[in-house]
Protein backbone atom coordinates (compact mmCIF):
# COMPACT_ATOMS: atom_id res chain seq x y z
CA UNK A 1 0.00 0.00 0.00
CA UNK A 2 3.09 2.15 0.79
CA UNK A 3 3.20 3.18 -3.83
CA UNK A 4 -0.52 4.07 -3.22
CA UNK A 5 0.34 6.78 -1.02
CA UNK A 6 2.71 8.33 -2.64
CA UNK A 7 0.49 8.81 -6.62
CA UNK A 8 -1.13 12.37 -6.55
CA UNK A 9 2.31 13.51 -4.96
CA UNK A 10 4.09 12.09 -7.86
CA UNK A 11 2.04 13.88 -10.60
CA UNK A 12 2.88 16.75 -8.24
CA UNK A 13 6.56 17.25 -8.07
CA UNK A 14 6.45 16.48 -11.74
CA UNK A 15 3.89 18.83 -13.32
CA UNK A 16 1.58 16.76 -13.73
CA UNK A 17 -1.20 18.47 -11.82
CA UNK A 18 -4.08 21.00 -12.60
CA UNK A 19 -6.98 20.07 -10.93
CA UNK A 20 -8.05 17.77 -8.53
CA UNK A 21 -11.10 17.21 -7.01
CA UNK A 22 -10.99 17.46 -2.72
CA UNK A 23 -11.20 14.14 -1.45
CA UNK A 24 -9.12 12.48 -4.61
CA UNK A 25 -5.81 11.90 -2.69
CA UNK A 26 -7.34 9.86 0.43
CA UNK A 27 -9.18 7.88 -2.45
CA UNK A 28 -5.82 6.59 -3.47
CA UNK A 29 -4.56 6.14 -0.63
CA UNK A 30 -7.20 3.98 0.98
CA UNK A 31 -7.54 1.54 -1.29
CA UNK A 32 -6.39 0.11 -4.73
CA UNK A 33 -8.44 2.37 -6.95
CA UNK A 34 -9.32 2.01 -10.25
CA UNK A 35 -9.05 5.16 -12.71
CA UNK A 36 -9.98 6.34 -16.35
CA UNK A 37 -8.79 8.44 -18.97
CA UNK A 38 -10.52 8.93 -22.04
CA UNK A 39 -9.02 8.82 -25.82
CA UNK A 40 -10.82 10.86 -28.82
CA UNK A 41 -10.12 7.95 -32.12
CA UNK A 42 -10.34 10.61 -34.86
CA UNK A 43 -6.96 9.30 -35.96
CA UNK A 44 -5.62 5.89 -36.74
CA UNK A 45 -2.71 6.86 -34.52
CA UNK A 46 -2.28 9.03 -31.20
CA UNK A 47 0.44 11.69 -31.22
CA UNK A 48 2.79 13.47 -28.89
CA UNK A 49 -0.13 15.30 -26.87
CA UNK A 50 -1.82 12.18 -26.23
CA UNK A 51 1.53 10.96 -24.07
CA UNK A 52 0.36 13.66 -21.08
CA UNK A 53 -2.84 11.37 -20.65
CA UNK A 54 -0.96 8.29 -21.10
CA UNK A 55 1.86 9.06 -18.81
CA UNK A 56 -0.95 9.19 -16.17
CA UNK A 57 -2.23 5.58 -16.55
CA UNK A 58 1.32 4.27 -16.60
CA UNK A 59 2.01 6.07 -13.13
CA UNK A 60 -0.76 5.34 -12.08
CA UNK A 61 -0.45 1.61 -12.25
CA UNK A 62 3.32 1.64 -11.39
CA UNK A 63 2.07 3.49 -8.37
CA UNK A 64 -0.22 0.28 -7.54
CA UNK A 65 -3.62 1.28 -9.08
CA UNK A 66 -5.87 -0.25 -11.90
CA UNK A 67 -5.79 2.03 -15.37
CA UNK A 68 -9.13 1.91 -17.70
CA UNK A 69 -8.29 3.22 -20.97
CA UNK A 70 -11.24 4.12 -22.92
CA UNK A 71 -11.17 4.44 -26.46
CA UNK A 72 -14.71 6.56 -27.97
CA UNK A 73 -15.75 4.55 -30.72
CA UNK A 74 -19.08 6.47 -29.87
CA UNK A 75 -18.33 9.73 -28.28
CA UNK A 76 -16.13 10.08 -31.35
CA UNK A 77 -19.40 9.89 -33.30
CA UNK A 78 -20.39 12.93 -31.40
CA UNK A 79 -17.35 15.27 -30.76
CA UNK A 80 -16.02 16.95 -27.94
CA UNK A 81 -16.25 21.11 -28.45
CA UNK A 82 -13.60 21.50 -25.69
CA UNK A 83 -10.73 23.76 -26.49
CA UNK A 84 -12.14 23.70 -30.32
CA UNK A 85 -13.22 27.32 -32.36
CA UNK A 86 -15.98 25.09 -34.28
CA UNK A 87 -17.38 21.63 -35.37
CA UNK A 88 -15.10 18.82 -36.42
CA UNK A 89 -16.12 16.72 -39.19
CA UNK A 90 -17.79 13.53 -38.39
CA UNK A 91 -16.33 10.15 -39.33
CA UNK A 92 -17.57 7.00 -40.53
CA UNK A 93 -18.64 4.35 -38.17
CA UNK A 94 -16.10 1.80 -40.39
CA UNK A 95 -12.94 4.49 -39.93
CA UNK A 96 -13.79 4.81 -36.36
CA UNK A 97 -13.64 1.56 -35.36
CA UNK A 98 -10.20 1.15 -37.55
CA UNK A 99 -8.95 3.82 -35.22
CA UNK A 100 -10.10 1.89 -32.06
CA UNK A 101 -8.34 -1.00 -32.89
CA UNK A 102 -4.79 1.10 -33.83
CA UNK A 103 -4.75 2.71 -30.70
CA UNK A 104 -4.95 -1.05 -28.85
CA UNK A 105 -2.34 -1.77 -30.23
CA UNK A 106 -0.13 1.34 -29.48
CA UNK A 107 -1.86 1.97 -26.23
CA UNK A 108 -0.01 -2.10 -25.40
CA UNK A 109 3.34 -0.26 -25.33
CA UNK A 110 2.58 1.46 -22.24
CA UNK A 111 0.31 -0.74 -20.19
CA UNK A 112 0.12 -3.96 -19.01
CA UNK A 113 -2.73 -5.63 -20.21
CA UNK A 114 -1.75 -9.17 -18.88
CA UNK A 115 -0.63 -9.57 -15.64
CA UNK A 116 -1.55 -8.51 -11.81
CA UNK A 117 -4.89 -7.37 -9.76
CA UNK A 118 -3.92 -3.92 -11.68
CA UNK A 119 -3.99 -4.70 -15.03
CA UNK A 120 -4.93 -2.02 -17.25
CA UNK A 121 -8.42 -2.66 -19.17
CA UNK A 122 -9.50 -1.35 -22.65
CA UNK A 123 -13.00 -0.33 -23.20
CA UNK A 124 -14.82 1.01 -25.94
CA UNK A 125 -18.19 3.36 -24.89
CA UNK A 126 -19.66 2.53 -27.85
CA UNK A 127 -20.28 -1.22 -26.76
CA UNK A 128 -22.11 0.12 -23.94
CA UNK A 129 -24.27 3.19 -26.04
CA UNK A 130 -25.05 1.04 -29.27
CA UNK A 131 -27.88 -0.26 -27.74
CA UNK A 132 -29.56 3.02 -26.14
CA UNK A 133 -31.89 4.77 -28.04
CA UNK A 134 -32.30 8.50 -28.05
CA UNK A 135 -35.57 8.40 -25.88
CA UNK A 136 -34.64 5.85 -23.27
CA UNK A 137 -31.11 7.99 -22.68
CA UNK A 138 -33.39 11.30 -22.44
CA UNK A 139 -35.83 9.77 -20.54
CA UNK A 140 -33.32 8.07 -18.08
CA UNK A 141 -30.55 9.78 -18.05
CA UNK A 142 -31.13 13.38 -19.58
CA UNK A 143 -33.28 14.06 -16.18
CA UNK A 144 -30.55 14.42 -14.07
CA UNK A 145 -28.54 16.84 -15.62
CA UNK A 146 -30.39 20.53 -15.82
CA UNK A 147 -29.33 23.07 -18.89
CA UNK A 148 -27.93 26.19 -16.62
CA UNK A 149 -25.69 23.56 -15.24
CA UNK A 150 -24.38 22.13 -18.53
CA UNK A 151 -24.89 26.13 -20.05
CA UNK A 152 -22.30 27.12 -17.43
CA UNK A 153 -19.14 25.00 -18.35
CA UNK A 154 -16.62 26.97 -19.86
CA UNK A 155 -16.53 24.46 -23.09
CA UNK A 156 -20.37 25.70 -23.68
CA UNK A 157 -19.88 29.20 -22.92
CA UNK A 158 -16.73 29.80 -25.05
CA UNK A 159 -18.63 28.54 -27.91
CA UNK A 160 -21.94 30.57 -27.51
CA UNK A 161 -20.75 33.34 -30.10
CA UNK A 162 -19.47 30.64 -32.25
CA UNK A 163 -22.57 28.70 -32.19
CA UNK A 164 -22.51 25.24 -30.94
CA UNK A 165 -24.60 22.60 -32.21
CA UNK A 166 -27.37 20.46 -30.09
CA UNK A 167 -24.68 17.37 -30.94
CA UNK A 168 -21.53 18.87 -29.34
CA UNK A 169 -23.89 20.58 -26.24
CA UNK A 170 -24.78 17.07 -25.14
CA UNK A 171 -21.42 15.93 -25.48
CA UNK A 172 -20.64 16.57 -21.30
CA UNK A 173 -23.92 14.34 -20.79
CA UNK A 174 -22.43 11.13 -22.92
CA UNK A 175 -19.04 11.64 -21.16
CA UNK A 176 -20.37 12.20 -17.91
CA UNK A 177 -22.74 8.84 -18.27
CA UNK A 178 -19.30 6.82 -19.22
CA UNK A 179 -17.91 7.84 -15.93
CA UNK A 180 -21.27 6.86 -14.31
CA UNK A 181 -21.00 3.79 -16.69
CA UNK A 182 -17.69 2.72 -15.75
CA UNK A 183 -18.33 3.28 -11.73
CA UNK A 184 -21.33 1.29 -11.67
CA UNK A 185 -19.80 -1.86 -13.70
CA UNK A 186 -15.64 -1.67 -12.93
CA UNK A 187 -15.96 0.34 -9.90
CA UNK A 188 -13.71 3.32 -11.52
CA UNK A 189 -13.54 5.97 -9.17
CA UNK A 190 -11.97 8.73 -10.44
CA UNK A 191 -11.20 10.04 -14.25
CA UNK A 192 -8.41 11.73 -15.54
CA UNK A 193 -7.48 13.98 -18.70
CA UNK A 194 -6.39 17.72 -19.25
CA UNK A 195 -7.25 20.48 -18.08
CA UNK A 196 -9.84 21.20 -20.63
CA UNK A 197 -11.68 17.98 -19.90
CA UNK A 198 -12.94 19.44 -16.38
CA UNK A 199 -16.48 20.15 -17.41
CA UNK A 200 -17.04 17.28 -18.67
CA UNK A 201 -15.27 15.02 -16.28
CA UNK A 202 -16.94 16.76 -12.84
CA UNK A 203 -20.28 16.25 -15.10
CA UNK A 204 -20.01 12.37 -14.50
CA UNK A 205 -19.54 13.03 -10.99
CA UNK A 206 -22.85 15.47 -10.77
CA UNK A 207 -24.58 11.94 -12.69
CA UNK A 208 -22.93 9.13 -10.08
CA UNK A 209 -23.96 11.71 -6.93
CA UNK A 210 -27.33 12.00 -8.68
CA UNK A 211 -28.47 8.91 -10.39
CA UNK A 212 -26.98 6.29 -7.74
CA UNK A 213 -25.59 8.47 -4.61
CA UNK A 214 -22.30 7.68 -5.37
CA UNK A 215 -18.82 9.20 -4.99
CA UNK A 216 -16.29 10.05 -7.73
CA UNK A 217 -13.62 11.82 -7.79
CA UNK A 218 -11.73 14.08 -10.54
CA UNK A 219 -8.00 14.84 -11.40
CA UNK A 220 -6.75 16.92 -14.61
CA UNK A 221 -2.83 17.52 -15.99
CA UNK A 222 -1.85 21.12 -17.35
CA UNK A 223 -2.43 21.20 -21.04
CA UNK A 224 0.98 21.11 -22.30
CA UNK A 225 3.14 24.32 -23.92
CA UNK A 226 6.75 25.45 -25.33
CA UNK A 227 8.52 27.82 -23.87
CA UNK A 228 8.19 30.16 -26.68
CA UNK A 229 4.40 29.68 -26.50
CA UNK A 230 3.67 27.71 -29.54
CA UNK A 231 1.71 24.28 -29.47
CA UNK A 232 3.44 21.28 -28.13
CA UNK A 233 3.35 18.80 -30.36
CA UNK A 234 4.01 20.28 -33.58
CA UNK A 235 6.75 20.25 -35.90
CA UNK A 236 7.01 22.13 -39.00
CA UNK A 237 5.54 18.94 -40.98
CA UNK A 238 2.83 18.68 -38.60
CA UNK A 239 1.58 16.51 -36.14
CA UNK A 240 4.13 14.14 -34.15
CA UNK A 241 2.29 10.88 -34.31
CA UNK A 242 3.29 7.69 -32.48
CA UNK A 243 3.06 5.57 -35.14
CA UNK A 244 6.14 5.14 -36.92
CA UNK A 245 4.95 5.04 -40.36
CA UNK A 246 3.42 8.68 -39.38
CA UNK A 247 5.99 9.93 -37.82
CA UNK A 248 9.63 8.25 -38.83
CA UNK A 249 11.56 7.28 -35.00
CA UNK A 250 14.58 9.39 -36.36
CA UNK A 251 12.28 12.42 -36.70
CA UNK A 252 10.34 11.41 -32.92
CA UNK A 253 13.97 11.71 -31.69
CA UNK A 254 14.78 15.01 -33.14
CA UNK A 255 11.49 16.68 -32.23
CA UNK A 256 12.74 15.87 -28.37
CA UNK A 257 16.20 16.35 -28.55
CA UNK A 258 15.80 19.75 -30.18
CA UNK A 259 13.35 21.07 -27.04
CA UNK A 260 14.45 24.11 -26.10
CA UNK A 261 16.49 23.78 -21.93
CA UNK A 262 13.33 25.30 -20.42
CA UNK A 263 11.21 22.61 -21.93
CA UNK A 264 13.16 19.74 -21.58
CA UNK A 265 13.30 20.15 -17.82
CA UNK A 266 9.84 20.00 -17.86
CA UNK A 267 8.86 17.20 -20.41
CA UNK A 268 11.46 14.83 -18.58
CA UNK A 269 9.20 14.76 -15.80
CA UNK A 270 6.34 14.65 -17.62
CA UNK A 271 7.07 12.00 -20.08
CA UNK A 272 9.17 9.96 -18.55
CA UNK A 273 9.47 7.31 -15.72
CA UNK A 274 12.83 8.86 -14.15
CA UNK A 275 13.09 9.19 -10.70
CA UNK A 276 13.52 13.04 -8.95
CA UNK A 277 16.88 12.42 -8.24
CA UNK A 278 17.68 10.85 -11.29
CA UNK A 279 16.03 13.92 -13.19
CA UNK A 280 17.77 16.43 -10.86
CA UNK A 281 21.86 14.30 -11.40
CA UNK A 282 20.83 14.97 -15.08
CA UNK A 283 19.89 18.80 -14.60
CA UNK A 284 23.38 19.63 -12.46
CA UNK A 285 24.76 17.73 -15.19
CA UNK A 286 23.16 19.74 -18.08
CA UNK A 287 24.32 22.89 -16.16
CA UNK A 288 27.63 22.02 -15.98
CA UNK A 289 28.11 21.33 -19.35
CA UNK A 290 24.80 23.05 -21.56
CA UNK A 291 26.26 22.34 -25.26
CA UNK A 292 25.95 18.47 -24.97
CA UNK A 293 22.77 18.66 -24.26
CA UNK A 294 22.53 15.66 -21.76
CA UNK A 295 18.96 16.74 -20.52
CA UNK A 296 17.39 16.54 -23.96
CA UNK A 297 19.53 13.64 -24.58
CA UNK A 298 18.20 11.81 -21.65
CA UNK A 299 14.38 12.70 -22.58
CA UNK A 300 14.95 11.81 -26.30
CA UNK A 301 16.57 8.42 -25.30
CA UNK A 302 13.59 7.55 -22.51
CA UNK A 303 10.92 8.28 -24.69
CA UNK A 304 12.09 7.04 -28.07
CA UNK A 305 12.74 3.78 -26.02
CA UNK A 306 9.05 3.37 -24.71
CA UNK A 307 7.37 4.36 -28.00
CA UNK A 308 9.49 2.94 -30.41
CA UNK A 309 11.83 0.61 -28.88
CA UNK A 310 15.77 0.76 -27.75
CA UNK A 311 17.08 -0.55 -31.59
CA UNK A 312 14.88 2.23 -33.06
CA UNK A 313 16.56 4.99 -30.54
CA UNK A 314 19.94 3.17 -31.15
CA UNK A 315 19.23 3.78 -35.28
CA UNK A 316 17.89 7.39 -34.41
CA UNK A 317 20.89 8.25 -32.76
CA UNK A 318 23.18 6.53 -35.87
CA UNK A 319 21.30 8.69 -38.24
CA UNK A 320 21.83 11.74 -36.30
CA UNK A 321 25.87 11.62 -36.29
CA UNK A 322 25.57 10.90 -40.06
CA UNK A 323 24.31 14.00 -40.13
CA UNK A 324 27.15 16.06 -38.30
CA UNK A 325 30.01 13.77 -39.84
CA UNK A 326 30.57 11.27 -36.95
CA UNK A 327 29.43 8.38 -37.95
CA UNK A 328 30.89 5.41 -40.02
CA UNK A 329 29.95 4.56 -43.50
CA UNK A 330 28.72 1.23 -42.40
CA UNK A 331 25.52 3.36 -40.52
CA UNK A 332 25.09 5.55 -43.37
CA UNK A 333 24.20 1.71 -45.45
CA UNK A 334 21.82 0.15 -42.90
CA UNK A 335 19.40 3.26 -43.19
CA UNK A 336 16.45 2.47 -45.08
CA UNK A 337 15.34 4.58 -47.61
CA UNK A 338 12.47 6.39 -45.11
CA UNK A 339 15.05 7.25 -42.64
CA UNK A 340 17.23 8.25 -45.41
CA UNK A 341 15.00 11.19 -46.33
CA UNK A 342 14.40 11.73 -43.06
CA UNK A 343 17.66 12.55 -42.02
CA UNK A 344 18.65 14.68 -44.92
CA UNK A 345 15.12 16.31 -45.47
CA UNK A 346 16.07 20.11 -46.83
CA UNK A 347 19.37 18.81 -48.29
CA UNK A 348 19.46 19.97 -51.76
CA UNK A 349 18.30 17.05 -54.50
CA UNK A 350 19.45 16.27 -57.65
CA UNK A 351 18.19 14.32 -60.50
CA UNK A 352 20.58 12.11 -62.25
CA UNK A 353 19.81 9.46 -65.11
CA UNK A 354 20.32 6.17 -63.64
CA UNK A 355 21.62 4.75 -67.17
CA UNK A 356 24.47 7.40 -67.57
CA UNK A 357 25.76 5.84 -63.39
CA UNK A 358 25.09 2.52 -65.06
CA UNK A 359 27.58 3.04 -67.59
CA UNK A 360 29.84 5.13 -64.95
CA UNK A 361 30.64 8.66 -64.47
CA UNK A 362 33.85 10.24 -64.22
CA UNK A 363 33.78 12.33 -60.67
CA UNK A 364 34.34 15.34 -61.83
CA UNK A 365 31.77 15.12 -64.42
CA UNK A 366 29.43 14.05 -62.11
CA UNK A 367 29.43 16.85 -59.74
CA UNK A 368 29.91 20.24 -62.27
CA UNK A 369 28.20 19.16 -65.67
CA UNK A 370 25.72 16.52 -64.30
CA UNK A 371 24.61 17.82 -60.96
CA UNK A 372 26.31 21.20 -60.61
CA UNK A 373 27.38 20.75 -57.23
CA UNK A 374 30.70 22.74 -58.77
CA UNK A 375 29.70 25.38 -60.95
CA UNK A 376 32.93 23.92 -62.96
CA UNK A 377 34.86 20.96 -63.46
CA UNK A 378 38.23 22.98 -62.54
CA UNK A 379 36.59 23.30 -58.94
CA UNK A 380 35.23 20.71 -58.43
CA UNK A 381 39.03 19.00 -59.36
CA UNK A 382 40.75 21.58 -56.72
CA UNK A 383 38.56 20.04 -53.72
CA UNK A 384 38.88 16.50 -54.51
CA UNK A 385 42.20 16.35 -54.32
CA UNK A 386 41.91 18.57 -51.16
CA UNK A 387 39.89 16.14 -49.79
CA UNK A 388 37.13 18.17 -49.57
CA UNK A 389 34.63 15.99 -51.09
CA UNK A 390 32.78 12.58 -49.66
CA UNK A 391 30.55 10.29 -51.53
CA UNK A 392 28.37 8.16 -49.11
CA UNK A 393 30.79 9.35 -46.27
CA UNK A 394 34.07 8.28 -47.81
CA UNK A 395 36.55 10.34 -49.03
CA UNK A 396 37.33 10.84 -52.40
CA UNK A 397 40.74 11.74 -53.25
CA UNK A 398 40.67 11.10 -57.01
CA UNK A 399 39.31 13.45 -59.53
CA UNK A 400 39.34 10.62 -61.86
CA UNK A 401 37.47 7.84 -59.88
CA UNK A 402 34.85 6.29 -61.86
CA UNK A 403 31.16 6.47 -60.00
CA UNK A 404 28.81 3.97 -60.91
CA UNK A 405 25.65 2.28 -59.92
CA UNK A 406 26.58 -0.09 -57.24
CA UNK A 407 27.77 2.99 -54.96
CA UNK A 408 23.74 3.69 -54.58
CA UNK A 409 21.77 3.73 -51.56
CA UNK A 410 18.43 1.97 -51.74
CA UNK A 411 19.77 1.20 -55.36
CA UNK A 412 18.67 4.76 -55.81
CA UNK A 413 20.85 7.58 -54.00
CA UNK A 414 24.36 8.76 -53.80
CA UNK A 415 24.99 11.41 -50.94
CA UNK A 416 27.68 13.59 -52.07
CA UNK A 417 29.39 15.71 -49.14
CA UNK A 418 31.25 18.94 -50.18
CA UNK A 419 33.09 20.63 -47.46
CA UNK A 420 32.23 19.84 -43.96
CA UNK A 421 28.57 20.64 -43.91
CA UNK A 422 27.40 21.14 -47.80
CA UNK A 423 25.09 17.61 -48.27
CA UNK A 424 23.59 16.98 -51.85
CA UNK A 425 21.34 14.14 -52.49
CA UNK A 426 21.78 12.44 -55.73
CA UNK A 427 18.44 10.94 -56.68
CA UNK A 428 18.91 8.38 -59.92
CA UNK A 429 16.20 7.92 -61.86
Amino acid sequence: MSNKLNFVEELRWRGMIHDVMPGTQDQFAKEMTTAYVGFDPTAESLHVGNLVPIMLLKHLQVNGHKPIALVGGATGMVGDPSGKKEERKQLKEEVLQHNVACIRKQLSKFLDFENGDNKAVLVNNYDWFKDWSLLGFLRDVGKHITVSYMMSKDSVQNRLETGISFTEFSYQLIQGFDFYHLNKEMNAKVQMGGSDQWGNITTGTELIRRMEGGEAFALTCPLITKADGSKFGKSESGNVWLDAKLTSPYKFYQFWLNASDADAGKYIRIFTLLSKETIEAIEAEHAQAPHQRALQKALAKEVTTIVHSEEAWKGAVEASEILFGNAPTDALLKLDEETLLSVFEGVPQVKIQRSELDAGINLVELLSEKTGVFPSKGEARKMIQAGGVSINKEKMPDPLFNTNAGMLLNNKYLLVQKGKKNYFLLIAE
